[in-house]
């Protein structure tokens, strides 16, 4: 077969239009000789607008040098080709990077330089990707030596592979102490148990504790990411940053919201999603679940009213007004909340609303005394307004403020007409005089009549009263009660009076001298029952004369014992005692009546009854024989159960009640006060067999009154009577601690000098004269730094140091001092503050303070105070 014969130019010229590269034939000059068409398209020329061109014309200015370095080379003979990058402009003006590939064609007859034969490729996408990934890694460089985080990249053996520098500042290492290294001992060993139990591909976030390089741990937000594939091997990319004071604020936000039972919420109105902290699920009582919460659930542990009620708020809310809603809820165990709602909408750019945010607060206690302070408003206005005695409100310059109406009828004036006007119009100028100068007793003994508007008086007896608010006195309270009609009644209660105790006096005279003979009666009686050789009728009548006797002195006895009580020489004397004795002693006079009648007689005393208690043993005695007595007396058939226990106890004292329950016919309830009169009898209706002086009850009830104590009969739907009383009794009889007291208070007589710290006027002026009445010397500063001056240049005992001051507050201050004097001449400082809540006196014992006392300020607390110092100082 014939080959046929190529024709190579032809070919060439072929291959030389059809190539996807550009190519370029360029004279020694510069000027284009021959181009190709992938390159005029590579360009946006055509092929005669580039032939008018040189190939500097294309070239990007910054790369002129390269071309001619090119060329040199290639001229010269010190290379036979060249290949470099360089960019050309288009033109449109975009610049296009080229690979070029440059060979000199040279005249075979004379060597001499012909022309230049360039191939070019569009490098533009490669070299945009280069740019692309040199930003990337500029970038990334730039992030990294300059994140607040520490960017961390470890392998799946734990092996760290990168570390941000910003380790060296956050955790103290350098990024080459931790780079190769597995730092898991760095973390805190619970979190790293955690972390090793937990599928890190399941998640992106982590709350762990990083140890810093001086040991302490340090809490970080970890987000991680596991990237690459177990062929290749598996890296993860942590993201931590330093969250400790964050968590700290979260912390104590968190114990600040327990504390005063406030919790915060979010109510995503779009998705109906509500989040809430931790309080308010104390609060509500509700479980923590993954699912969230929406409308609906809070709607199912709420009132069916008050479901109305938020609904209507709801729909004002939505409407842009804050939510602010109060309500009661009832917990699970039926004990009443009283709840507070607060909250702020969020709107979208079409004013629609999209979100919730607030919070809810239990405001029980806030509630319960608004409750008490509303019930002493309406007290106090109804105690005015139906009071029978005229009450006139005035303030400290005499000015009238405000009047009952019994004010009004008094003196004929309007309360409307009143107020503001001077009370000296109705009192007198004089009075109002010694008011104002603070003497109240002469005050109160020279008024007694109010003018009239129409000029007559009404006698009146005037009482004072002071009005406080803040402990400080604003003004006063003159109450006049009418005694135009009731002074006759008091001339008469007076001579009743004396002729009552001329009663009384002839009573006790007359029963002393009855007694003496009546003793000789019973004493020679008993005397004639020993003599021999009586007669059966003889002994009978003897019996029955010492019987008559016995019930007479008994009769002596009661007039005595209530004569002696109505004139107040009664004294009970305070000697140890078993109580259980005295009780069953009681109820052993009384059993054989009681097996007489066939009746059943009980005894209760509770196990918690202290023993010996002091009192008066044989007074208490007297009080159960009497009501025990009666409860056998008056009962036919049933029985009598006697029941003693502690109704109260309080420091060395401690109240004890009495309970005697009959079955007997009972009292009616007409009869029940009369019972505790004098020569009341009670057998005289139950019986119909007078007997007595009827004044056992009534000689009882004084008695128990005596001890500190009430009687009373209890109501009951039960036949029968209930007497109860109560009595009151010492635990120890105190001497030995009365007199460690004396030996105490000699080494605590000497007076102390006390710095009253205190900014606030009033609060100051109370302080000083409570410490001041205690026999003790006072000095005053106002602000935190007068009172570090006054304890450098001044010897203090005491320093009552104020926690809110101006310019150096009661923390600040206390520092100073205790850093400016040595701790054996430092003052005993006592902090006075107006929080009162939990952990406030930590802090500010932390501070260096020595004592605390909360406001308000009371005498107790400022006595408990003083006591600190004296047991500090062994006084």
């Amino acid at each position: 077969m014939q080959v046929q014969k190529v024709d190579h130019h032809k070919l060439f010229e072929q291959i030389y239009n059809q190539a996807p590269i550009g190519i370029a034939l360029v004279a020694p000059t510069g000027q284009w000789m021959k181009v190709n068409p992938a390159f005029c398209c590579m360009l946006g020329y055509t092929s005669d607008e580039l032939m008018d061109l040189t190939y500097q014309d294309i070239t990007h200015p910054d790369d002129f040098s390269q071309d001619i370095i090119c060329s040199y080379e290639l001229f010269e003979g010190k290379s036979k080709e060249n290949q470099y990058e360089k960019r050309y402009i288009n033109k449109n003006g975009d610049i296009l990077w080229c690979s070029i590939h440059v060979s000199l064609v040279r005249s075979e007859i004379t060597d001499e330089p012909l022309y230049s034969v360039c191939h070019i490729v569009d490098i533009s996408n490669r070299k945009l990707s280069e740019q692309k990934l040199l930003h990337r890694e500029e970038m990334f460089k730039l992030i990294t030596d300059h994140a607040q985080e520490i960017i961390y990249i470890a392998d799946s053996e734990g092996v760290c592979r990168f570390c941000s520098p910003s380790v060296q500042q956050i955790l103290g290492y350098s990024p080459e102490e931790v780079i190769g290294q597995n730092n898991n001992a760095s973390f805190h060993p619970q979190d790293l148990e955690r972390i090793s139990q937990m599928d890190l591909t399941k998640g992106n976030l982590l709350n762990t504790r990083v140890r810093h390089k001086d040991g302490h741990y340090l809490w970080f937000e970890t987000t991680y990411k596991v990237f690459g594939d177990a062929e290749h091997g598996q890296q993860i990319l942590s993201i931590g940053r330093d969250v400790s004071e964050r968590k700290k604020q979260k912390d104590i936000s968190a114990e600040a919201e327990r504390i005063a039972l406030i919790g915060s919420w979010e109510w995503d109105m779009v998705k109906d999603h509500i989040t809430f902290s931790d309080q308010i699920f104390e609060i509500f009582e509700l479980e923590r679940t993954c699912k969230p919460y929406r409308i609906s659930d809070v709607f199912d542990i709420m009132d069916a009213e008050e479901i109305t009620s938020l609904q209507k708020h709801i729909t004002r809310v939505k409407q842009g007004e804050p939510l602010d809603f109060e309500y009661k809820h009832i917990s699970s165990d039926g004990n009443e909340k009283y709840l507070h709602l607060r909250g702020l909408i969020t709107l979208d750019e079409h004013r629609q609303p999209v979100q919730l945010n607030g919070t809810l607060q239990d405001i029980t206690e806030r509630k319960r005394i608004e409750f008490k302070l509303q019930e002493s408003v309406e007290r106090y206005t109804s105690l005015k307004k139906y009071n029978h005695d005229a009450i006139i409100s005035f303030n400290m310059d005499g000015n009238i403020m405000n009047a009952n109406p019994v004010a009004v009828k008094m003196t004929g004036c309007p309360v409307a007409e009143m107020i503001g006007t001077s009370i000296s119009r109705f009192i007198g100028a004089g009075n109002l005089g010694l008011i104002l100068g603070s003497n109240y007793e002469m005050a109160e003994k020279e008024i007694n009549a109010v003018r009239h508007t129409d000029g007559f008086e009404t006698e009146v007896l005037a009482t004072l009263a002071p009005i406080i608010i803040n402990k400080s006195n604003v003004g006063f309270y003159l109450i006049a009660k009418d005694i135009t009609e009731q002074k006759k009644l008091l001339v008469a209660k007076e001579t009743a009076e004396r002729m009552n105790k001329a009663k009384s006096e002839f009573l006790a005279m007359m029963s002393h001298e009855i007694r003496t003979p009546m003793n000789g009666v019973i004493g020679m009686t008993d005397l004639l029952l020993d003599t021999p050789g009586l007669s059966g009728e003889q002994k009978e009548y003897i019996e029955i004369i010492q019987k008559s006797g016995d019930s007479l002195l008994a009769i002596i006895n009661d007039i005595l014992d209530f004569s002696k009580i109505e004139s107040g020489k009664t004294d009970l004397v305070e000697d140890p005692f078993d109580l259980v004795e005295i009780v069953t002693e009681t109820v052993q006079i009384v059993k054989p009546l009681a097996r007489e009648k066939k009746l059943d007689v009980r005894m209760c005393v509770e196990d918690v009854i202290p023993t010996p208690v002091y009192g008066d043993a044989y007074r208490l005695k007297q009080v159960l024989t009497n009501i025990i007595g009666n409860a056998v007396k008056f009962t036919s058939e049933g029985g009598v159960e006697v029941k003693v226990g502690v109704k109260e106890q309080c420091g060395n004292n401690v109240q004890l009640y009495f309970q005697v329950k009959d079955s007997g016919i009972g009292i009616p309830a007409e009869r029940k006060q009369q019972l505790f009169e004098p020569f009341y009898q009670l057998d005289n209706f139950m019986t119909r067999k007078p007997q007595g002086t009827g004044l056992g009850l009534a000689i009882s009830k004084k008695l128990v009154e005596l001890m500190h104590g009430k009687i009373w009969i209890e109501e009951s739907d039960e036949p029968g009577t209930i007497f109860i009383f109560t009595a009151q009794f010492i635990l120890n009889n105190g001497e030995e601690s009365n007199r460690l007291d004396q030996q105490q208070k000699k080494s605590r007589t000497s007076a102390l000098r006390i710095l009253i710290a205190e900014d606030n006027e009033v609060n100051q002026l109370v302080l000083s004269r409570i410490v001041e009445k205690k026999g003790h010397f006072v000095d005053h500063v106002a602000d935190g730094v007068e009172a570090v001056e006054a304890v450098k240049h001044n010897s203090y005992d005491i320093v009552f140091m104020d926690v809110h001051m101006p310019r150096l507050n009661g923390f600040e201050a206390t520092k100073a001092i205790k850093n400016a004097l040595h701790p054996e001449s430092c003052p005993f400082i006592i902090a006075v503050t107006a929080n009162a809540v939990r952990g406030d006196m930590e802090n500010c014992l932390k501070a260096g303070m020595d004592a605390y006392v909360s406001k308000p300020i009371k005498i107790e607390s400022i006595m408990q105070a003083l006591e600190s110092y004296y047991i500090k100082n062994n006084l």
